[in-house]
Formats: structure tokens, C-alpha cells, sequence
């Protein structure tokens, strides 16, 4: 600590100038060094008690009030620091440390406000957005029929069909945010031990038929083992295996391939599912987990979806503390990965 800029330094230097000064003074009216010596000697310690006692009392009856009122207002604490210490050389010092300290703090507390409201209101929006569609189109087809399409069979099983269709992605929407809603408060997860190869087929088959219709073929990469032992939520895995399993098909390319392949890392195991589509930028690749995120908004809702699928995926995986990742390149399609702790 620089000592230059303690109270006791500042009463030190300035005592010792008071008391030679009033000694030169005596010296040359007296011209006795006695009398010198005992006014240099006296002068600096009646100064010296004078200079501490008002330095200490500004400091801590003015300085320490300042700091604490700053800090009480601030930050709703009733914490002590350091910083009031009377043993401490240098108060001012360390009280500007820790209001700096608590300026930074506070700026990003600030910053990650801001962040936060800008990401509440991105959501509503797109939330309002995601059941506005379906409600629009429910409620049209059914003003339709009111309006005298209800006698026309043909055109009323139609547009039953299609409000039918809209109910359906309003349901799932509804559902998938309760999904999320209950992982985020911290809903406790099932763990237990299951082969993740073999729910990871029961999957493929349930994917089957919509590969079919784009003639897309899913295929194991070669070194896979005939089982595979893993602890997690074998319900909520099977979701996050269906959401990039669907993903995967939707975005993949006619008549392509998505490969599924199982890597050994030591104490996990990673899965990864690959496609052949057109792929991702970049720049997209840090928000895709985001609720309602879409690269592609107007293809995205072409293709169906309520636009949560990979952040249910985000979710479930950290509740089981593990980690996902995607990788991609355009042209050649996207990669997305995720681990669970071996069996």
C-alpha cells in the first residue's frame, strides 16, 4: 500500500514542517540549542496529536459515513468491510478500491439488466407472434364456415382439417413452453441407466415415416457399439434424440443421409447427428438454442414446428449437467452433439 497517502504519513510530514520551521524561528531569536531542540521535540508532538486526531476524525466520522450510505442505498447490504477498519494505514485507499470495485460490479449487474430486458421483450414478441398465427388462422377457416361454407361438404371438411392443423401447432407450442417453464424452475430429473443405442433406434423408427416422404435414409457410423450404457432421464432424452432427429430430416436435403455416430469420452459419452442440408452461418450458430430462434423465419414456419425444439434440447441436457454443441457449414450440412455420463 502506498504509505504517501496515509493519514499518519500526512500528519507526520506535516508536523515535522510546522515544528522545524517554529525551530529555525527559535534558533534565530535565541540562539540556544537547548531551546531549539525542546521546541522542535514539542511542536512535533502537539502537532502530530492535533493533525492524527483531526485526520482520523474526518476520515472516520465523514469519509466512513459517505461509504456506508453509499453502500446501505446501493446495495441493501449491512455487510462490514475492510475498509472501516481503524487498524487499516490507509482508509481513503481501500475505500476507493472497494467503491471502484463496486462501480464495475454494478455496471455489469447493469449491463446484464439490460441484456435480460432486451431478451423479455424479444420473447413476448415472439411468443405473441408464434400464437398469433395459429388463432388467425382457427379463427378464419371457422368464420368461414359460419359464413355458409359449412353446407358445402367438401370445403367444410377442408377447412375443418386445417383449423384441426392450426389446434394442433397451438397445443404443441403450449406444451413446449411448459416443458421449458419446468426444466427452468428446476424440475428434479429421473436418472437411471438404459442402453442409448437401443432408444436411440426406438426413435429412428418413430421418425421413419416423415424420412420416407423426403427419401432420406439414417445411417450409424461404423465403429458404433452393439450397446451403450448411459445414466440420464431415458423420457426426456428420447424428446431431445426426436426434436434433432425431426430437425434433422426437416432441414435435410431430398434423398439424403443423416448419420448418427457415438464417441467415447472417457467419462461420457457424446452423441452426434448429422445432416446434409444446405447448413448454418455462422453468425446464427451462437442464438440457435434460443426459444423461438429461427435462421430462416419464413422457410422455418413453412416447415412446421413451434420453434422451441432446440432449446427443450439446451435444457434438458443441462439439467443433466452435459453439454451440446452444433457445428456447421453451408453447403454441406449441420452437425449437433450432445453428452451424457457413461454407465
Amino acid at each position: 500500500m502506498n504509505r504517501s497517502r496515509s493519514p499518519k504519513f500526512v500528519a507526520f510530514a506535516a508536523s515535522l514542517i510546522a515544528a522545524v520551521i517554529s525551530s529555525v524561528a527559535v534558533a534565530i531569536l535565541t540562539k540556544n540549542f537547548i531551546a531549539t531542540g525542546i521546541n522542535l521535540l514539542l511542536v512535533f508532538g502537539v502537532c502530530y496529536f492535533i493533525f492524527i486526531v483531526l485526520l482520523k476524525k474526518f476520515i472516520y466520522d465523514k469519509i466512513k459515513l459517505i461509504y456506508r450510505n453509499i453502500y446501505r442505498f446501493k446495495t441493501r447490504s449491512t455487510e462490514t468491510y475492510g475498509a472501516l477498519d481503524k487498524k487499516e494505514s490507509d482508509p481513503i485507499g481501500a475505500v476507493s478500491k472497494e467503491v471502484l470495485g463496486w462501480m464495475k460490479e454494478n455496471r455489469k449487474e447493469v449491463n446484464d439488466l439490460k441484456k435480460q430486458e432486451n431478451y423479455r421483450r424479444e420473447f413476448l414478441g415472439n411468443v405473441s407472434h408464434e400464437l398469433k398465427t395459429p388463432i388467425q388462422n382457427i379463427q378464419g377457416y371457422i368464420h368461414t364456415l359460419l359464413d355458409g361454407a359449412l353446407n358445402d361438404k367438401k370445403v367444410n371438411e377442408r377447412f375443418l382439417s386445417k383449423a384441426a392443423a392450426s389446434a394442433d401447432r397451438l397445443v404443441e407450442l403450449v406444451e413446449n413452453l411448459t416443458t421449458i417453464g419446468t426444466l427452468e424452475e428446476g424440475q428434479s430429473i429421473d436418472i437411471q441407466e438404459f442402453d442409448l443405442l437401443k432408444l436411440t433406434k426406438d426413435v429412428v423408427e418413430m421418425v421413419e415415416n416423415i424420412a420416407n416422404e423426403k427419401s432420406i435414409s439414417v445411417v450409424y457410423k461404423k465403429q458404433n457399439p452393439k450397446t451403450l450404457q448411459v445414466h440420464g432421464d431415458r423420457a426426456k432424452i428420447r424428446q431431445v434424440l426426436l426434436n434433432l432427429l425431426v430437425n434433422a430430416v426437416k432441414y435435410g436435403k431430398k434423398e439424403g443421409e443423416i448419420t448418427i455416430g457415438f464417441y467415447d469420452m472417457d467419462k461420457v459419452i457424446l452423441t452426434e447427428i448429422s445432416d446434409d442440408g444446405n447448413g448454418i452461418e455462422e453468425e446464427h450458430l451462437p442464438r440457435l438454442f434460443e426459444r423461438f430462434y429461427r435462421t430462416d423465419s419464413g422457410r422455418s414456419r413453412d416447415l412446421g414446428g413451434s420453434g422451441l425444439g432446440l432449446s427443450i434440447v439446451k435444457h434438458i441436457i443441462e439439467a443433466h449437467q452435459q453439454t451440446v454443441n452444433v457445428r456447421s457449414t453451408i453447403g454441406v450440412g449441420s452437425t449437433f452433439g450432445f453428452t451424457l455420463k457413461k454407465g
